[in-house]
């Protein structure tokens, strides 16, 4: 990731690019703080090969959002809307002002703790499509798919997007969902998961 350096505020800051759509080629400034993994662009591309057909007009839960790397790429590629929730207020401060340097009023950021936000009943409509890219090493990824299951986030037949360790133990899935798609690159394993929820 190439450095630059915020002058006003003297934070070392990376770059994301916008593989395709509205932005491609779009570099946006990121954090380079501790615990934030921007999805490369190998997996990206990778990810939106998977999601080709389902993206345009999706809405989309870009959980853990740090980077907002993948919310964002949906949103170039036509996606109705994406909520993105992040916990460091710096991530989601730089996130913010990403979307405002695009001009783009498709997103939504909260600065929450995921974990929080979604163990409460969805009350807004269900997303189509969830990005569910934690930390690594943390355990968060069966509580994530818990509270998405439980509390209504879900449209019918959405996909889920996991992104974990190679070391992370076997998800243990409702029997109505299948890991439909499934690559490993390095020390990373990727996941599109489909479910049934009527």
């Amino acid at each position: 990731m190439k450095k630059v350096r915020n002058s006003e505020q003297n934070v070392p800051l990376g770059e994301v690019r916008v593989i395709a759509g509205l932005w491609r080629g779009r570099k946006l400034p990121v954090l380079n703080a501790e615990g934030l993994r921007p999805t490369t662009d190998r997996m990206k591309e990778t990810l939106f090969n998977w999601l080709m057909m389902d993206i345009a007009n999706a809405r989309c839960l870009d959980c853990f959002a740090g980077s907002g790397s993948l919310g964002i790429e949906a949103l170039s590629r036509q996606a109705q809307a994406v909520v993105f929730l992040e916990k460091f207020a710096n991530a989601t401060h730089q996130l913010k002002k990403n979307l405002i340097s695009l001009k783009c009023d498709k997103g939504t950021v909260i600065h929450t703790d995921s974990l929080s936000y979604l163990s409460q009943k969805n009350t807004t409509e269900p997303f189509d499509i969830i990005f569910v890219d934690p930390p690594f090493h943390q355990g968060f990824v069966p509580q994530v798919l818990t509270h998405l299951a439980n509390n209504d986030w879900l449209a019918n037949n959405s996909l889920i997007y996991i992104e974990t360790e190679k070391t992370h133990p076997p998800l243990n899935l409702p029997e109505n969902w299948q890991v439909i798609k499934e690559k490993t690159a390095g020390q990373v394993v990727c996941r599109l998961v489909k479910t049934n929820n009527f």
